[in-house]
């Protein structure tokens, strides 16, 4: 295995962490504005191929949320199936989003099954390309132990 840089490995401790507050802010403006769940996932996937890259595809799987991109990915389908669930209460077809407002005191914030959906979507990219990606890397690993 080939030694990695240092400097890599000093840059992705802080750079990790601002690309995933990206993806967390493209997460979040997405439904009214380019962004949301597809793309804000694509966004955390770099993070965790740069964590690959400088600290190895093993200790990359650790910093996903759930620990294993297999869990992350399951997560992140169920949450989008179970967002269109609300509808059906209220009679509608399933996935029609519904919108309601959360009283504060001094405002009220709008609250919607959509940022379920999204964020379901987030997950799911976000644990089956980064489990494919960072396979790639510990393939490419084992490739360089051997020769």
């Amino acid at each position: 295995m080939s030694p990695r840089p240092v400097i890599l490995e000093v840059v992705a401790r802080t750079l990790y962490w601002v690309i995933l507050a990206a993806s967390a802010w493209v997460l979040l403006r997405g439904h009214n504005e380019p962004g949301g769940g597809f793309i804000g996932g694509l966004v955390a996937v770099s993070a965790s191929v740069l964590w690959g890259i400088a600290h190895g595809p093993a200790a990359a799987m650790r910093r996903l949320p759930t620990g294993s991109p297999l869990v992350l990915g399951t997560l992140g389908v169920a949450l989008a199936a179970v967002s269109g669930v609300p509808a059906w209460w209220y009679g509608d077809a399933f996935l029609t989003h519904l919108w309601s407002e959360l009283p504060l005191g001094f405002t009220s914030l709008p609250i919607s099954t959509v940022l379920a959906f999204d964020l379901g979507v987030f997950l799911a990219v976000w644990g089956a390309l980064a489990g494919y990606a960072l396979g790639l890397l510990a393939v490419e690993e084992g490739a360089e132990e051997r020769t």
